[in-house]
């Protein structure tokens, strides 16, 4: 595809100053994109993005020597001169990413119906969800998420809950290549805010909640709200329909930025009481599931859920909403529900056969609100002691910090506060600002832990945190690990060390065990 062809899909406000400024006054085919200057191949577009830990402005010579035939550079940018290749210049690079990747690959977005999962927690469970229903229902379906991007038998890593447009875009033709027809994407807030879902309209946008999160990336809440509200006001097709969480605090303004834009709103609840299209009627919740009657548009329709935990009703009431505005038949949701696999880190139970081993459960709630909803859910459940061991990010939203303590020590008996993914921060240092949460519980050194009522220890290094909670913890205990989940990593400085809550619960119920 020729570069100029590419530069006529920016819309004006990112196109560039002149139609474009070439060195060689060539109009180059372009092979490929990238915007790691590593892995540019001959005959493709390098695109100079600006990150918050690098600038691809320094790489374009790099990329140029890889064999790169055209340059996309910010407006601004300095030595972009002589270079010998074509050069366009435009306001935001990273916005015009998404336009030239969703011109390069043919628009694919176009030939899928698109459902987008946003809200602070619950987008991973609920995607899942949506995407077993969507398969008992003979769709053929791609996920896009946090843990993984899966379709038609492959599954990858993921890099971001949102990839970055040029990976969007690339996945959803891969996709189509595999003949599905339905994706099912979780959007995040980066994701909308950074302009990733540019080229993406979306047949059905959902909500499940918006609470505190990434203030360190937005700012305030009202921002983090607004970036939420785009997926709704600039996303989700005029004909689309949306799906609203009323038992949510900001239920209402999407509700009102959906109809602005035309679209059909499906509400959800789990209030019997308050009208709303879809409600649970009633729920029997165990360690091994749910039992679940709720009440769709063309009546009752009985559930069982394999999820664990109270707060996945809501996950189940906004998934039942998408499939609903989707028009599928209450048979394959009841199917697709029944069948649905258990959720990497979300509530994931680590199993073990000794019989005095108590409940361990891994969980990624890393926010205030999914800290309280899941100890709350474990609590409910749970007939002894209530053990968690739990940290929170360096380089992230320091004030979520002691309001996560806070969620912790109401729910806990005994607590382990210890390092989550320090990154560039001392570890020490954001336990500090942990503790500042946690005066409602007695700070005790470990070895008197659990001989304590109401106590919590400091212990910096997650690994020994978490074989001390197993260790101490009773038949009728339960111990959570909250904050990494699915992750397989610890990131220290900026090196990511292998490191898994699960493998890591394991190995202590062995060291229990006498092995």
């Amino acid at each position: 595809m020729q570069f100029s062809s590419l530069l006529a899909a920016l819309p004006k406000e990112l196109a560039p100053p002149a139609s474009m400024h070439c060195d060689l006054g060539s109009d180059p085919v372009i092979r490929g994109i990238s915007y790691d200057s590593r892995k540019v191949a001959p005959g493709d577009l390098f695109v100079a993005l600006v990150g918050s830990a690098s600038d691809g402005h320094d790489y374009l010579e790099r990329a140029i020597t890889l064999g790169a035939v055209a340059l996309l550079v910010q407006t601004n940018s300095e030595n972009t001169q002589n270079l010998g290749v074509a050069i366009a210049q435009v306001p935001d690079t990273r916005r015009s990413l998404a336009a030239i990747a969703t011109r390069f690959y043919g628009e694919p977005a176009n030939e899928v119906t698109l459902i987008g999962i946003t809200g602070t927690n619950g987008k991973t469970s609920t995607s899942y969800l949506v995407e077993s229903i969507l398969g008992h229902a003979r769709k053929r379906t791609g996920l896009i998420g946090t843990v993984e991007v899966r379709y038609a038998g492959n599954a990858a890593p993921s890099v971001n809950t949102t990839p970055e447009s040029l990976e969007l875009q690339s996945t959803l033709r891969n996709m189509r290549t595999q003949n599905v027809d339905h994706v099912v994407m979780e959007v995040s807030s980066h994701g909308l805010e950074l302009g990733r879902v540019l080229g993406c309209k979306f047949n059905i946008a959902a909500v499940t909640n918006v609470t505190q999160d990434h203030l360190d990336f937005h700012g305030n809440m009202e921002a983090y709200l607004a970036s939420k509200l785009l997926l709704f006001t600039q996303y989700l097709d005029a004909s689309g329909c949306a799906i609203v969480n009323l038992d949510d605090s900001c239920a209402s303004q999407f509700v009102d930025a959906a109809k602005t834009r035309g679209a059909r709103v499906i509400t959800v609840t789990r209030d019997a009481t308050t009208p709303a299209d879809i409600r649970l009627v009633s729920a029997d919740i165990t360690l091994s599931g749910s039992r679940v009657c709720i009440e769709l548009p063309t009546g009752n329709v009985d559930l069982d859920v394999p999820l664990v935990g109270d707060f996945n009703l809501e996950n189940l009431l906004v998934a039942c909403g998408i499939c609903v505005g989707l028009g599928l038949e209450p048979e394959a949701i009841a199917e697709g529900v029944r069948a649905c696999p258990q959720v990497p880190g979300r509530m994931e139970v680590v199993a073990d056969d000794a019989p005095d081993a108590p409940t361990i459960i891994v969980d990624y709630a890393h926010t205030p609100d999914a800290v309280e909803k899941l100890l709350a859910a474990v609590r409910a459940l749970s007939t002894g002691r209530l053990i968690t061991v739990f940290g929170c990010g360096g380089d992230r939203d320091r004030k979520k910090r002691p309001l996560m303590a806070q969620a912790v020590a109401q729910s806990s008996d005994l607590a382990l506060a210890t390092s989550d993914n320090p990154r560039t921060e001392d570890p020490v240092a954001i336990l500090v600002d942990v503790e500042a949460g946690l005066n409602d519980m007695q700070r005790v050194d470990i070895d008197a832990l659990d001989a304590s009522a109401r106590a919590y220890s400091v212990v910096v290094d997650r690994r020994e945190a978490v074989a001390h909670a197993i260790a101490i913890a009773r038949k009728d205990d339960a111990v959570v690990l909250a904050g990494k989940g699915h992750e397989d990593y610890q990131i220290v400085g900026t090196t990511k060390l292998p490191f898994d809550d699960r493998d890591e619960a394991r190995r202590a119920l062995r060291q229990r065990g006498g092995e």
